[in-house]
């Protein structure tokens, strides 16, 4: 994500990764296309405009997963699922956020991230990654840069924990955020 010249692309759901896959073939420059392994068993719809051949999802667009006015939950790849599971249970505590899927982390969709913040005046930013120079990090200075003054609530960023990734089940589940960790974040920002 730091290299001039590189795009590269995460893609959360089979729409994602056909449209983006399609995209990068296409595209002159080089791309990195991140998938995550355990996004392979899952199911997602698939909409008849995905399945035409000409269906490409453009490189460095964000999408809106779910409209919100309280809370912006920001996330790509796995943890998308993870913040609209978490928008769901705060949508029973009245809290109402916004998900955006980020789909490409160069170039980022600044744009969208701004529009979303300006709106809501709260950001989550949810990654598996670790937190030091992390996709988070990025984002956290950016809206610094863009939106520092329509936020009412600090930047809040969840990771995964700083330590080297365990291989035993029980241990890397320890170490990845959980629904439960969007959720209590996502109350902090709102005050609640």
């Amino acid at each position: 994500m730091s290299i001039p010249g590189l795009k590269v692309v995460a893609p959360y759901s089979a729409e994602d990764a056909r449209g983006l896959m399609k995209a990068a073939i296409r595209d002159p420059d080089p791309v990195v296309f991140l998938e995550n392994e355990l996004l392979y068993g899952e199911s997602f719809p698939i909409s008849k405009e995905a399945l035409s051949k000409d269906f490409v999802v453009p490189i460095g667009k964000a999408l809106i997963m779910r409209p919100g006015a309280d809370v912006t939950l920001v996330s790509f790849s796995k943890m998308v699922g993870f913040c609209e599971r978490a928008a769901d249970e705060l949508a029973k505590e009245g809290i109402d956020a916004e998900v955006i899927n980020l789909r490409s982390l160069r170039p980022l969709d600044r744009n969208a991230i701004a529009a979303s913040i300006r709106k809501t005046n709260r950001v989550v930013v949810v990654e598996e990654g670790w937190p030091q120079a992390g996709v988070g990090a990025e984002i956290a200075a950016m809206i610094m840069e863009d939106v520092f003054d329509h936020l009412d609530a600090p930047v809040e960023r969840i990771t995964g924990v700083d330590i080297p990734m365990p291989y035993a089940a029980n241990l890397e589940k320890l170490a990845l955020p959980t629904v439960d960790d969007i959720v209590r974040v996502a109350r902090r920002v709102c005050y609640k």
